[in-house]
């Protein structure tokens, strides 16, 4: 699934490069960008990972 049939689907804001905050299951409150899409997840990279981390779109996720 496309980042573009992810908007359309969940209704969401969602683009390539676009800011994110997640809040996790401990409180914490990442903030992200968008990097890509994968089977109706967004991938992101959370400000002081390295790795790419692959969230739900509308689970606990607020587009900025």
């Amino acid at each position: 699934m496309s980042i573009r049939q992810i908007r359309d689907s969940y209704g969401v804001p969602a683009k390539r490069g676009g800011s994110i905050e997640f809040l996790d299951t401990n409180g914490h409150c990442w903030t992200g960008v968008i990097r890509s899409a994968r089977d109706g997840r967004i991938r992101v990279q959370l400000d002081g990972l390295k790795r790419v981390s692959t969230l739900h779109p509308t689970w606990n996720v607020r587009y900025l």
